[in-house]
């Protein structure tokens, strides 16, 4: 009937129960916490949380195969040499056809593509020669997937209306992809 051996021991089986009771608690206090600000999001927020899901997907992607900015066709050791100091790293996942114009394109993963900061900023000091930033993005996808691909995604005005139930599994997805490759890229 002896549970210790010892008052020191005790007092070290009782810090330890007491510890793993507190420990508990704030799991079970953090997850309350992400709950209820779970239940006071809109559907913008979950939008946004889909949209930064696939983008971060496509820029992890975009980076792991070697691509460089889709705009002014630098590599990325060009890119990382003359930008790399920038906040947030010295890439982006820039949109082709714009979220503001084309909203229905937002979540489109061929829409999305590896861009440099300059680039996405529209800085026409990094564009190709004799063309604009836009005009350099546009000739990066027609060259990546094809003109005919291409255009069936410029034509694409089909709207999509996601429910909240859509648009959580849409984060769910890209979040696993992006965690998938960044596993595979560590091996």
């Amino acid at each position: 009937m002896q549970v210790v051996c010892s008052a020191a021991c005790g007092l070290l089986m009782a810090r330890q129960a007491r510890e793993r009771k507190e420990a508990q608690l704030a799991k079970e206090e953090r997850k309350a916490h992400r709950e209820r600000k779970e239940r006071l999001k809109t559907r913008v927020d979950f939008l946004k949380d889909a949209e930064k899901a696939v983008r971060d997907y496509r820029r992890l992607y975009e980076l792991s195969i070697g691509s460089g900015c889709i705009s002014c066709g630098k590599s990325q050791e060009e890119i990382k040499a003359a930008q790399g100091w920038k906040t947030g790293g010295a890439f982006d996942a820039g949109h082709w056809m714009g979220k503001g114009a084309r909203p229905e394109l937002r979540l489109e993963p061929l829409n999305i593509w590896l861009q440099c900061k300059a680039c996405n900023g529209g800085s026409a000091k990094y564009a190709r020669k004799g063309e604009s930033v836009k005009d350099g993005f546009e000739a990066g996808v027609i060259e990546r997937i094809g003109r005919e691909a291409a255009n069936e995604l410029k034509n694409d005005h089909k709207p999509r209306h996601y429910t909240i139930d859509d648009l959580k599994a849409i984060t769910k997805e890209y979040r696993s992809k992006t965690r998938e490759l960044k596993r595979k890229l560590d091996e």
